[in-house]
């Protein structure tokens, strides 16, 4: 983390840390002893932090941090940042490449195991066995332990995965989504053992990598991570009306991926009720504050309308500060120029009312 007055450090690691990692850092005491910056220090331990340093640590510890491995920041979750923690400091995974897990090894490119998934219709959890294969490009999992045939195959090409304590309540719950007939598919998973989950998570961060690589033979590795996986823009409850805009608005959860904007009734469904495209102010696409003055039916005074080419869709939002927070993301997308692959994306996008 680039720390402009850090308020703690390790004393042991001879680095300074923010004041969410010195938590974190006091998890691993056997490691990390933890200390104030403004307390009194005693020559040894000034010429300690001296003798290290955030930029001698970095050098040291993440040596060998493959180019695909996520190096979570500040806004991430507390168990991918712990698990960050102790890969460095605690596990020396990237002091020495034999440590790390076999499945991020660059020429294994499988990886198998049990997650604890979703059910889709009863929202239980069960034991699921899960296979990752680069060379089959896909990740698979089955409902039986000894099926020959998978539940679900997921395509490497449109695979993502998002960490998603609070929404799947786990502190491990991760969302994996991809594209099956180009509408977007959610599953959620969780581990006991936040290694576990943080690796898997890497596995297909690698298999992306290797894809990409493939599929972009000229891109610099710099190119290519920002595309591994991403986090959703925005997600909240929003109310939405239909496409004449005469029926009653209902309440949905939004997920607002890249240019995606999905719906669901629930959080945690598998499938969206619907789907709309958001494309660039060059396409005609643009986001007003406020409804139509003659709209009715709903109950959050907070109104957004989205123009697309085709139509308006119409949205409110329950506080002034959502509104707000919806407005600057969809300008965000709207303002960013399509890419020539998201005009196949618009091309082919189904969306329904």
């Amino acid at each position: 983390t680039l720390l402009t007055k850090p308020d703690w450090a390790s004393l042991t690691l001879g680095v300074f840390v923010c004041q969410a990692c010195s938590l974190l850092h006091r998890s691993i005491p056997h490691i990390s002893r933890v200390k104030a910056v403004h307390e009194t220090w005693d020559g040894g331990e000034v010429e300690l932090m001296a003798a290290m340093g955030n930029g001698a640590a970095k050098a040291k510890y993440e040596q060998k941090v493959p180019a695909f491995y996520y190096r979570p920041t500040h806004s991430d979750c507390k168990m991918l940042r712990e698990q960050w923690i102790r890969a460095k400091y605690e596990r020396n995974e990237f002091e020495f490449i034999e440590k790390q897990d076999t499945s991020l090894n660059l020429c294994s490119g499988y990886r198998e195991g049990f997650l604890w998934k979703r059910g889709r219709d009863n929202g239980q959890f069960l034991s699921r066995k899960f296979v990752l294969s680069e060379r089959e490009g896909a990740l698979k999992y089955f409902n039986k332990q000894d099926a020959r045939d998978p539940k679900a195959v997921m395509k490497i090409e449109t695979l993502n995965a998002t960490f998603q304590p609070a929404k799947i309540g786990n502190p491990c719950g991760l969302q994996i989504t991809y594209l099956k007939d180009n509408s977007t598919r959610n599953i959620f998973v969780y581990h006991s053992d936040a290694k576990e989950m943080v690796d898997w998570f890497n596995a297909i961060r690698a298999a992306r990598f290797h894809y990409l690589q493939v599929a972009f033979p000229g891109a610099s590795d710099e190119e290519l991570v920002p595309k591994l996986t991403r986090n959703f823009m925005k997600e909240g409850f929003m109310e939405k009306t239909g496409p004449k805009h005469t029926e009653g608005f209902k309440k949905r959860w939004f997920t607002m991926d890249d240019r995606r904007l999905m719906y669901f009734k629930d959080p945690l469904d598998a499938y969206a009720r619907g789907e709309v495209f958001i494309g660039s102010k060059e396409n005609s696409y643009t986001v007003l504050s406020g409804l139509p003055p003659t709209t009715q039916g709903h109950h959050w005074n907070h109104g957004i309308t989205i123009v697309t080419p085709d139509r308006k869709f119409l949205f409110a939002c329950e506080t002034e500060a959502e509104q707000r927070d919806w407005i600057a993301a969809f300008q965000r997308v709207i303002n960013r120029p399509m890419r020539p692959q998201e005009y196949a994306v618009e091309a082919h996008f189904k969306h329904k009312p």
